[in-house]
């Protein structure tokens, strides 16, 4: 199925440019890039395929959904964003949550991500629930991102995201990061896999699951290995989370 995207004005491109320069500044002077991919990650993946709910676009503005129990910490991402949204009215939220994944992987070193505008902002938020739960198995892992309309290719690669930032015990219940530099986008979350468990850095039981599961670890193996093929994989499967029911031909 092909995408077919919506044709935005130039206003709304320039603004998408600016909007992206600010958005690259403010995401390396506080250091939010994990937090600022976790809320472009958790806006997009409550979609489901099937019912054609959920997905990026914007409901990650209220109150109600900052509150669901997987996103714990996330009001912090989006009152650091907020004053640049401020300054960009003509853009969705839904776009600009999207553009600030794709900015925070850049500006860490990580893969161009391809971004495509005209998301349009859906009145409320998903039912909760819809996460993944960093304490179950490959089975749980499966049964969200088929839902999503993903693979198990790309449950791996996106898994890979992993390697910026740290868990919070406050809000996941999990504490540490999972690489030695987790302000750095690179293939390290998979050498760490493959390594084993290490002091000071965090294995949690879905991150373990994908060098146990036999058809996650061919993936994890050849990212472990390639860091090339890592961000050609990852930045594909990042534009495909972030367009999760949007231009769909």
């Amino acid at each position: 199925m092909g995408k077919s995207y919506p044709t935005v004005s130039e206003e709304y491109q320039k603004a998408v440019e600016k909007c992206k320069r600010k958005l690259r500044g403010i995401i390396a002077f506080k250091n939010c890039a994990p937090i600022a991919l976790r809320i472009a990650w958790h806006s997009a993946g409550t979609y489901d395929v099937h019912t054609k709910t959920g997905g990026p676009f914007g409901t990650m503005r209220h109150a109600e959904e900052l509150a669901h129990g997987s996103n714990n910490g996330l009001h912090i991402a989006a009152g650091l964003l907020e004053p640049i949204k401020e300054q960009f009215p003509i853009i969705s939220y839904a776009d600009f949550y999207q553009l600030a994944g794709v900015v925070a992987v850049e500006v860490t070193g990580g893969p161009d991500v391809p971004f495509h505008p005209g998301r349009e902002d859906k009145p409320a938020p998903p039912p909760a629930g819809r996460l993944p739960d960093a304490s179950k198995g490959s089975d749980h892992l499966r049964d969200i991102f088929y839902r999503m309309g993903l693979n198990d290719k790309e449950i791996v690669v996106l898994s890979g995201g992993h390697t910026l930032g740290s868990c919070h015990k406050d809000r996941s219940g999990f504490e540490g990061p999972w690489t030695s530099n987790p302000l750095i986008f690179d293939n390290s979350y998979f050498t760490e896999l493959l390594t084993g468990e290490k002091e000071g850095l965090l294995q949690l039981p879905t991150d373990k699951v994908l060098a146990e599961d036999p058809a996650f670890r061919p993936y994890v193996e050849k990212y472990a290995a390639d860091e090339d093929a890592f961000f050609a994989d990852y930045a594909e499967a990042h534009m495909k989370l972030s367009e999760l029911g949007f231009a769909d031909a």
